[in-house]
């Protein structure tokens, strides 16, 4: 992978001075909150580390304290203690997608009606410790297996948990009335469930079968079923719908399985407890490749053929980086949190567009230095 960073001044970046980060900063304060009093993130590739970004933490909370958060102040905020560098990579150019939290209608007992469970993780499902190396048995790559008795084995994939594989020992979480429906919330990693009665709750990621992610929008247009240049959530959940007897084959091409955990809905504005540990903040927070960035690294995002989520123009915006994705790979590549809801969903999944990405590094930070002399 050939990558080069370009310095920009703040006053050149397309957008910059009439964003409203005001959601961006809270973002960055929630991961800076966590970062100080939990753990410091991992480092990623591109070299930016916790005691880099230590002085924008203590200031991100120690502005938060006064209570000052309009668009100028903030807008300050990162114009002094940080440098903006284009990530410029001829074999990957930039790319935004988007994903949301869907909301799914459920039942706590099986029915005819609602008879699709969303499922936990079962207790001997372990992470493979080095992917790279794995156990006699797993495939290199597989980030999780089976592990009973000290002996380890690939964990059924999703056709053959889809039909009983795990039958009987009580991962249920709830009943969904379409198996579209989880399927594309074991896509986007999340879901709101609501009905029978209860409070809407959450569930989100804890762990995978470990067979490889594979995009069904990708096959169906490879298989000559959708145009490339129509691709969308919203097309591949039309060709399901169009196709019933097919559905459940195209989707157990993706052997992929996600299971879940269950959460509470303390605030109904942001989003689920992501891969950074904090709340997912809407048209704010983005999954960027973990193995390259650094979670809470600040990016400004300008993608000029993608209409803004709130206003009209083009989407130019302050993200902060708090997700992951196995689909999002490579320096210049952001999926975008575009909220919970269906109206989220009509967002995020008309989103595959070229982008230009500005890694906001802290001017104290080697990778900064570097990029300035």
């Amino acid at each position: 992978m050939s990558l080069s960073l370009r310095r920009w001044e703040f006053s050149q970046l397309p957008g910059w001075a009439e964003d409203s980060p005001a959601a961006a900063f809270d973002a960055f304060r929630r991961s800076a909150h966590r970062a100080l009093e939990s753990a410091p993130y991992k480092t990623g590739s591109l070299g930016l580390t916790h005691h880099d970004f230590l002085p924008a933490f203590k200031a991100a909370l120690a502005l938060d304290d006064r209570g000052t958060h309009d668009a100028a102040t903030i807008r300050a905020f990162f114009e002094d203690l940080f440098l903006p560098l284009e990530l410029c990579s001829d074999d990957l150019p930039g790319l935004v997608t988007g994903y949301y939290e869907p909301e799914v209608e459920v039942r706590d007992e099986p029915c005819e009606s609602f008879p699709y469970p969303f499922l936990r993780k079962p207790e001997h499902l372990v992470k493979v410790p080095d992917p790279a190396d794995p156990p006699p048995g797993i495939p290199e790559g597989y980030a999780y297996m089976l592990e009973r008795e000290g002996r380890f084995e690939i964990c059924p994939d999703r056709r053959e948990i889809e039909t009983g594989a795990f039958e009987g020992m009580g991962l249920e979480i709830a009943w969904a009335a379409s198996r579209v429906d989880v399927f594309f919330a074991h896509v986007q990693g999340c879901a709101r469930l609501h009905g029978a009665g209860r409070p809407v709750r959450r569930i989100t990621y804890d762990g995978k079968s470990g067979h490889p992610f594979t995009g069904i929008g990708r096959l169906l247009v490879n298989d000559g079923e959708i145009p490339a240049d129509e691709i969308s959530m919203a097309s591949i959940r039309a060709w399901l719908a169009r196709h019933p007897g097919r559905a459940d084959e195209m989707m157990r091409r993706n052997r992929s399985f996600i299971f879940f955990r269950e959460a509470s809905v303390d605030d109904a504005r942001l989003g689920p407890v992501a891969a950074a540990n904090v709340p997912l903040e809407p048209g704010r927070s983005m999954a960027v490749d973990r193995k390259i960035h650094t979670f809470a690294t600040p990016f400004f995002v300008f993608a000029p053929d993608l209409e803004d989520f709130d206003a009209p123009g083009p989407f130019a915006r302050l993200m902060i980086a708090q997700d992951t994705g196995t689909a999002i790979v490579g320096p210049a590549r952001g999926d975008l949190f575009a909220g919970s809801g269906p109206q989220a969903g009509d967002k995020a999944g008309s989103i595959n567009n070229r982008a230009s990405f500005f890694v906001l590094a802290p001017k104290s930070s080697d990778l900064a230095r570097r990029t300035a002399s």
